[in-house]
Order: C-alpha cells, then structure tokens, then sequence
C-alpha cells in the first residue's frame, strides 16, 4: 500500500508561556495536542521530548517573563521554535554543537538550530514526516489545558 502524499498546507500555531518550570509541561501538551489534531505522521513522544528540551533552555538561560512557542506542519516536517528573551546579543552567531542542555535536540531532530533576533533567540528544531506512523494519535489531547500525562 502506498503511504498518504505529505501535508503541502502550512498548519500553524502559536501559544505564549510564562517563562515558569510549568512553562515546559504546558508546551509538551500543545505539541502533543497539536500532532494528534492536525494528523502529524511523527513520533508524538519524541516531538514533547525535544520541545521540553527547547522550553527548558528558554527558560534557563532567558531573562523574559514570556517564552513563545511556534509550532508548524508543512512541507514534509513539523518545525518547533521556542522564542525566547535573552541576554545574548542578536547578532551572536547561530548555536553549531549541543549547549545549554539540547543534546537531546541535537541527538534525535532532523535539523535544529538557533539564531538571534532583536528581541533575543529563537531555538527551533524539525522532524521529518514518517509515512510509517499512523494518520491518528489518541484523541485525548485539546488544545486546552489538561494534566500533563
């Protein structure tokens, strides 16, 4: 059987976190919330770990009150991005080898990065859709705020 052609729409989402150790459970419940809404052929589990990853570091080495996450399905990947308030500054080169505890990030994403922006860095990471995955996760995740599982 042939596997479904990758998603060519661009999905979309955004949510803004208080820079807070709850900020991290918030963002892996989006993300989960998401892949099981939109259909994300990729490994729910591993897309929570490295987003938690993300809002760790943000969280960590920010000097914000507010992280924001972006979260996008397009292009045979989904991409994460943490954007966060830092004080590096805008132009420091990109992160090139793991620090600030994204080994986990550079270990198992299909691409990732960083990069500074006026109002500070932006982590992101990718994973590449896999035909292999199923087109539906459980339905137990909202967008909504739930307990962390």
């Amino acid at each position: 059987m042939m596997a479904p052609p990758r998603p060519t729409e661009l999905h979309q989402h955004r949510v803004r976190l208080t820079r807070e150790p709850a900020a991290a459970a918030e963002a892996r419940r989006q993300v989960r919330a998401v892949i099981g809404a939109w259909r994300v052929r990729v490994d729910p589990d591993i897309a929570v770990l490295l987003t938690s990853d993300l809002v760790t570091s943000a969280i960590m080495h920010g000097n914000g009150q507010a992280i924001t996450l972006a979260i996008r399905c397009g292009s045979g990947h989904l991409r994460v991005d943490c954007f966060g308030t830092s004080p590096s500054p805008a132009g420091e080169p990109a992160v090139t080898a793991p620090s600030h505890g994204l080994a986990l990030v550079a270990t198992l994403a299909t691409e990732w990065g960083s990069f500074g922006t006026p109002a500070g860095r932006v982590a992101y990471f990718t994973l590449a859709l896999d035909g292999d995955l199923p087109t539906s996760f459980p339905a137990r995740h909202t967008f909504e705020k739930q307990q962390d599982r």
